[in-house]
């Protein structure tokens, strides 16, 4: 299942990620704190690159348009609960 995964920063820690799976084209904004950040990825990863192995990590559970359109990074956790430990291996 392939995806264009694209995503710009839209002020302190917020990020507009667009997802374009076979012409179907979803968005969505994703809080991404620094803390966020220290917690699920190695140091020296880039909020971006952590967004995009997430969104990655969730198109192999789920199409684009079941992703929450709005959500703070921690929130994929509480559906998948494997998150912290997989996303570290993405990276």
């Amino acid at each position: 299942m392939t995806a264009t995964i694209t995503i710009e920063a839209a002020g302190p820690s917020t990020y507009l990620v667009t997802v374009n799976q076979r012409g179907s084209v979803t968005r969505h904004t994703v809080t991404a704190t620094p803390q966020d950040i220290a917690q699920y990825a190695p140091a020296g990863t880039s909020p971006e690159r952590l967004i995009e192995a997430s969104f990655a990590f969730l198109l192999e559970r789920e199409p684009a348009s079941a992703i929450l359109s709005s959500f703070a990074l921690p929130v994929i956790e509480r559906y998948f609960p494997e998150y912290s430990s997989v996303i570290r291996t993405i990276l």
